[in-house]
């Protein structure tokens, strides 16, 4: 993530977000039938509400972390990564930083869900330390869920 900033989104970012979403996610829209369900979020409302944090290199957005506490975890809701910086690491170091919210909201996971035939991410997640933790189908998409705890060491 060398050169990349890292920091809370601000209203003024709602527009690059929405755009980098479309970037990460409408490759999936024909292959899993209708459009993933990042691309139908309300992001001046998380942005409003302080849950997505922005990855910033040279001025423009290119990564995207939204979370959201619950009792005994912080779900990741949204990673996204602009296809100029796929295979640099950012990926990696956003759930990183999920891993220091969770320790701070003083719960022991990170949790977060993919569509099951988004296969580029059922690869991504084991291979930094993410176990599946069940698959079922949520608001008619077929899920595959995940999580880690917080104190395992993982890359």
């Amino acid at each position: 993530m060398e050169g990349a900033e890292v920091t809370t989104a601000r209203s003024s970012d709602v527009a690059a977000i929405e755009a980098l979403v479309h970037e990460a996610y409408d490759p999936y829209t024909e292959r899993i039938g209708g459009p993933a369900g990042p691309l139908e979020e309300d992001y001046s409302a998380i942005v409003a509400a302080g849950r997505a944090l922005v990855a910033r290199r040279e001025g423009r957005i290119v990564g995207l972390l939204v979370t959201s506490v619950h009792p005994d975890h912080l779900l990741v809701e949204n990673l996204a990564v602009a296809t100029s910086e796929r295979g640099r690491g950012l990926g990696s170091s956003l759930l990183a930083i999920s891993d220091e919210l969770a320790r701070r909201a003083g719960v022991p996971e990170v949790r977060l869900y993919t569509h099951e035939k988004m296969t580029e991410n059922l690869a991504f997640y084991p291979r930094r330390g993410f176990r599946e933790t069940g698959r079922r189908t949520e608001d008619g998409s077929p899920r595959v869920f995940f999580a880690r705890r917080v104190d395992d060491p993982h890359d």
